[in-house]
């Protein structure tokens, strides 16, 4: 039996996962100017016909693997106990899973941004899993523990993984260690005790 046919034999969400892994293969090794519903379909072994009634077009389907991704790669929460420890663990593990990812992601969408005016704002959007961010939780429960009187604005709350994140784009590499302590210690535990005072 070949592979195409075994392809057409799966279903639901066994078929879907399938497509999904490989279109983000096909992303990697191609760029936004490979990702064609066609090539996908070719590399799943699937008919274009099956993704085209889920996804009508390139933009539809780049969108759900982006996404589909951004699930797989999660960040775990995690719960050490403190605040710091948190924050340092969270770091640690976006530093480890996203600089593997983050330099090559940023230079295979530039036909994306280009011919589909898409921002990195937007691709983040589709890759991060909806509801409360790591950040969110960790914070949350400092409050409950008592560390923080409350939680802090929104832009606290997402400053330690933008700089981390910025930290990945620059360098295009992973950060050291030393780097995560300081943004912890140096940068968002004093602007975020700071940030409860009355």
């Amino acid at each position: 039996m070949s592979s195409n046919a075994q392809g057409l034999r799966r279903r639901g969400a066994a078929l879907e996962t399938a497509i999904l892994d490989a279109g983000w293969d096909q992303l990697l090794d191609g760029g936004y100017e490979r990702f064609t519903i066609e090539s996908v379909a070719e590399r799943s072994s699937s008919a274009r016909s099956v993704l085209y009634r889920r996804w009508p077009s390139r933009l539809d389907l780049l969108k759900a693997v982006i996404h589909h991704r951004g699930a797989i790669d999660s960040i775990p929460t995690p719960d050490t106990g403190s605040l710091r420890g948190d924050v340092l663990a969270t770091l640690t593990e976006f530093n480890e899973r996203r600089s593997r990812i983050i330099g090559l992601i940023a230079a295979r969408l530039g036909a994306f941004y280009d011919e589909a005016g898409g921002s990195p704002r937007e691709i983040r959007a589709w890759f991060v899993p909806d509801g409360p961010s790591v950040m969110d939780t960790v914070l949350e429960r400092a409050v409950a523990r008592g560390e923080l009187p409350a939680m802090p604005p929104p832009r606290i709350v997402v400053l330690p993984v933008d700089l981390l994140r910025h930290e990945l784009f620059m360098t295009m590499t992973a950060a050291t260690p030393e780097t995560i302590v300081e943004i912890v210690d140096v940068v968002f535990l004093p602007l975020v005790l700071d940030a409860g005072k009355p």
